[in-house]
């Protein structure tokens, strides 16, 4: 199975300006990134550093990354992966794992794994990954994005809302067991080429822009997303000062 690792990194944020610069254990978070995506062992010429700021495209080149610079407006993160796929001219079957530049503490494994789920999906254009809910305030918490799928692992729609909805209620019992109703999304995705091309093609959906879920213009323009649960779900990335402090602390001990 061969496939590439695109790692965004914007520069601009509203909570943490710069973030991908920030400092962890004497180099930038997105050093850290780029080498869990070295520990895939698929090779440094398969990754790819995406950004838009001149500062972060000095510091992956002089690291010794396969840097690419893309353009400052783009909608979403798709978009930016379309563009990295166009300027490295990759073909339309190649799959490409999108990795977030704030996820330094990301384990390898899960980034093949959400490869995998792609590759065994023939009919499938992306990938991505859930986990089960067993707390209830996360099942309402509209931050914490759900997913339905059907019994094959295909994707039927992505929401905030508490889905399914439990008509009766939601049953505590259900909530204990190792396979609830609800899977909370985690956003890993893998990708087709010609899926990015396609989908930075297409206009925003109505539904897309309801829920904010960027995700729903694929499944709107019938677009299969193919959908693999794991036991439990990866650490927060970098968000806030606080994540910042926490995963320096982390670092900061598996290098002592």
């Amino acid at each position: 199975m061969e496939y590439k690792i695109v790692i965004p990194s914007r520069f601009g944020s509203s909570r943490l300006p710069g973030k991908p610069m920030l400092d962890i254990a004497g180099n930038p978070m997105v050093w850290h990134v780029y080498q869990r995506a070295l520990e895939t062992n698929i090779g440094a010429e398969n990754i790819v550093i995406a950004t838009d700021h001149h500062e972060i495209f000095k510091a992956a080149t002089d690291f010794g990354a396969q840097v690419v610079m893309t353009r400052e407006d783009h909608e979403s993160g798709t978009d930016r992966l379309a563009e990295v796929a166009d300027i490295m001219g990759w073909a339309d079957d190649v799959m490409v794992v999108n990795l977030q530049g704030d996820e330094p503490l990301i384990k390898p494994s899960l980034i093949e794994f959400t490869a995998q789920v792609l590759f065994k999906a023939s009919s499938a254009g992306m990938a991505t990954l859930a986990c089960h809910l067993q707390n209830k305030d996360e099942v309402n918490d509209p931050n914490c994005v759900k997913v339905v799928s059907d019994c094959t692992g295909k994707a039927l729609y992505f929401s905030r809302a508490p889905i399914p909805f439990a008509r009766e209620g939601i049953d505590e019992s259900l909530l204990k067991s190792d396979a609830t109703p609800w899977l909370r999304h985690i956003g890993m995705y893998a990708y087709k080429v010609s899926t990015l091309k396609q989908l930075s093609a297409l206009p925003v959906s109505m539904i897309e822009d309801l829920e904010k879920l960027e995700q729903l213009r694929a499944l709107w323009n019938g677009i299969h997303i193919q959908v693999a649960s794991i036991v439990e779900a990866p650490g927060h990335g970098v968000d806030t000062l606080s994540d910042l402090e926490r995963v320096r602390e982390i670092i900061a001990k598996e290098v002592r």
